[in-house]
């Protein structure tokens, strides 16, 4: 019987290998390009007409959390971003609980149209919400149906950020759970079903534990990019009292073209660079595997 054999691996050349880590280091290059300079400009005291900062100080990191839109865009940030991951943890759940453990007709249009809104770009979801919602808004209020006007971005764009938020990570927190749910036995399932349990109280008291890493997991990719969300923020945060963490930072170095006020943004987008890095280490520590591996098919 003939035995069937894996794909060969064949070992490159020096030369290959050679030119494989010139293309990699200058892509990796151009990228991290962008960072190296925020970084630079964030602790730069002194940098004229030269390749690198002269003197470097920490006071541009003091002055950004002493700046009167920090506080107050990491509070709205935070609130934002937490309504949101629970908004994604409730609908992520559910979804990948019927793609994983039912057979429908249409299963597989429904896996592909969760993936959806990674092809949305967020600025189209932003204008959206503006053009569908702007006239409701101005009708509630002039009918006098709903005087809080949470559907008028003018007035109060916090639920349409939530909703926005959630729907633009909504992927990651499905993929996350799915995994869970393809690496969990339907057995303690059935068990529990078979003693009296309904559907609900088996998911809850019975999978979500088993699945609760990949929970955790996906949640702190909601939360950390919903906290880094650029495009939603820019267009429907129009008042101070409502800015997230990435409009103030915006607004920040737009309201000055100093050097200062450049350095102050940069030492908050410093801030998010960290937050994010830390949050894809937590992240794939807490699933045990590489963090791409949740997209795959």
């Amino acid at each position: 019987m003939a035995q069937c054999n894996g794909p060969s691996r064949r070992r490159l050349s020096f030369g290959g290998t050679l030119l494989a880590w010139l293309l990699l280091g200058t892509v990796f290059l151009l990228a991290a390009l962008p960072h190296a300079m925020v970084v630079l400009t964030s602790f730069a005291g002194q940098w004229q007409d030269t390749v690198l900062p002269t003197a470097f100080t920490t006071a541009h990191h003091q002055a950004a959390l002493d700046h009167r839109l920090t506080m107050p865009s990491v509070i709205n940030s935070l609130i934002y971003s937490l309504l949101a991951t629970g908004l994604c943890v409730v609908l992520a759940v559910w979804v990948a609980y019927v793609l994983v453990r039912k057979s429908f007709l249409g299963r597989t249009l429904l896996d592909a149209a969760v993936m959806l809104p990674l092809a949305v770009p967020g600025l189209v979801l932003a204008f959206g919400f503006l053009n569908c919602y702007h006239g409701l808004g101005e009708s509630l209020k002039s009918w006098g149906v709903w005087q809080k006007n949470y559907l008028y971005p003018e007035a109060n764009p916090v639920l349409l950020l939530v909703i926005a938020y959630a729907v633009r990570r909504l992927p990651y927190m499905i993929r996350s759970s799915v995994a869970g749910f393809e690496q969990t036995s339907r057995t303690l399932e059935e068990a529990a079903l078979n003693v009296g349990a309904t559907p609900f109280k088996t998911v809850v008291r019975i999978t979500v534990p088993l699945i609760l890493a990949n929970i955790i997991a996906g949640s702190i990719l909601v939360f950390t990019f919903s906290m880094l969300e650029v495009s939603d923020s820019l267009i429907l945060a129009k008042d101070k009292a409502f800015y997230p963490l990435t409009k103030a930072i915006y607004t920040i170095f737009n309201d000055d073209y100093s050097m200062s006020a450049d350095a102050v943004a940069c030492a908050l987008g410093v801030w998010a660079m960290v937050l994010l890095t830390v949050s894809l280490v937590v992240s794939t520590g807490l699933l045990g595997r590489k963090l791409g591996a949740i997209f795959r098919a």
